[in-house]
């Protein structure tokens, strides 16, 4: 083939994205069925407007990433370095780090829950922990397999929790109505713990950080700006509405359940839909959970490599080994709790602190790099993207104050009571 007729090949849009459905597989995890599970049972159709607004931040993000990976031929990190200084950007990378293997306790959870009431596999997740490293691994090239497995995954859950919805019969009218921002159906603040949950569990900056590094995987350059704008926004709408489809279930067939976690939505569904609807539900969460289980740990490995200078491509023992750990390090948390029924609250409350201090960091890089001249040329953010990222960025403070405040503080405030209780008991005796 001449130069002349390699220069006419041009490849369909579904084969110039992919990034951004890597990003939606991580964004929808376990955390984010259960969270707007939960808003639907208590609130109906009434908070679809906040998982409207938490997606456009997530838009702006994604694409902030997704502009910085395709223009720069640095690394972010590397570029973030350069910026700010090497010691600023390890406590970034060792923040995400962190906040990865918090959120991959709760994937393997998530697999667990899916695979429970269907296989003898008592440790499943060891199982997929272990392909999960083969795959690491044993592909040359890591990034095209992650690309074509997030598309199966993705499609697995729009098919399953469709199904779901279209057996549940939503009210439509109760559902356009929610798009109307409101208090809710019992007429509290907005600002409360499960409507920031679902912020939190959409609007990921780990993951619109981590976009970056993807678009540089998938190969993008300036001349690929349109097809990476096209990709955030797919993955936006993919966001949003699987999102919403799980939320209009929830408050179509189980308004007014208490839902402790996601094992407990399937089988909520069970006797309204039989074994098919619990089993299409199972499907959509083993995609959710699985998806996220690999991403996530990536997201986390090669961020910490990248920022400790050691390497940010899959082609880099590094980032591979560190994924592996954050891998490791969410089984045996997740193997602890099945095995003993307790919760880890020390490790979920440390993965609390930094995700105040590392979350608003990321985003505050992301933005910083992305407006530089000096960074993007021509192509830094225009006032408008600006005033959207930056609201973006308040929220996160916002957020970030409201986990430390009301989350972090008064936890370790009881556990310390409960250590000093026990050291007493201990003395009296």
């Amino acid at each position: 083939m001449t130069e002349e007729q390699t220069t006419t090949v041009k490849l369909h849009w579904w084969q110039r994205i992919g990034p951004g459905l890597v990003t939606a597989c991580v964004v929808i995890g376990p955390g984010s069925i259960l969270t707007s599970s939960n808003l639907g049972a208590k609130d109906g159709y009434s908070m679809i407007w906040v998982v409207l607004v938490s997606v456009i931040f997530m838009l702006v993000y994604t694409s902030l990433g997704a502009k910085l990976g395709a223009v720069t031929n640095e690394s972010t990190c590397t570029l973030l370095a350069q910026k700010v200084g090497r010691p600023l950007t390890v406590l970034v990378g060792c923040g995400v780090f962190f906040i990865s293997a918090a959120y991959q306790f709760g994937n393997n959870l998530g697999v667990h829950s899916a695979i429970e009431n269907y296989t003898d596999l008592k440790y499943g997740i060891v199982f997929f922990n272990a392909i999960s490293i083969a795959f690491l691994f044993g592909f040359k090239n890591l990034y095209k397999l992650i690309e074509r497995l997030m598309s199966v995954f993705v499609g697995l859950m729009l098919a399953s929790f469709a199904i779901n919805l279209f057996f549940a019969k939503p009210d439509l009218v109760e559902m356009a109505q929610g798009v109307i921002p409101s208090p809710g159906e019992d007429g509290k603040s907005i600002l409360n713990i499960s409507l920031l949950g679902l912020v939190g569990t959409t609007f990921v900056i780990t993951a619109a950080f981590y976009q970056s590094y993807l678009a540089r995987f998938k190969g993008w350059t300036v001349r690929d700006l349109k097809d990476a704008r096209i990709d955030s926004r797919i993955s936006a709408g993919i966001m949003a509405l699987i999102t919403i489809m799980i939320m209009a279930t929830a408050a179509a067939v189980l308004r007014g359940q208490d839902l402790k976690g996601v094992g407990d939505v399937g089988n909520a569904l069970k006797p309204l839909f039989g074994d098919k609807g619990q089993i299409l539900f199972c499907v959509g969460l083993f995609s959710a959970a699985y998806s996220s289980f690999i991403v996530n740990s990536m997201i986390g490995g090669f961020i910490l490599s990248d920022s400790l200078g050691l390497g940010s491509t899959p082609q880099d023992k590094s980032t591979r080994i560190l994924t592996a750990v954050v891998l490791l390090t969410g089984m045996f948390v997740a193997l602890y709790v099945i095995e003993s029924g307790i919760k880890p609250v020390a490790a979920i409350v440390a993965a609390q602190a930094v995700t105040v201090v590392a979350a608003p960091l990321a985003a505050g890089g992301l933005l910083l790099l992305t407006s530089s001249k000096k960074v993007m040329g021509e192509y830094r953010n225009g006032v408008v993207m600006n005033i959207f990222a930056s609201i973006g960025f308040v929220l996160l403070l916002g957020m970030a104050w409201y986990i430390a405040t009301e989350k972090v503080i008064p936890q370790i405030q009881k556990m310390r009571g409960q250590s000093v209780a026990v050291a007493y008991l201990d003395h009296s005796k």
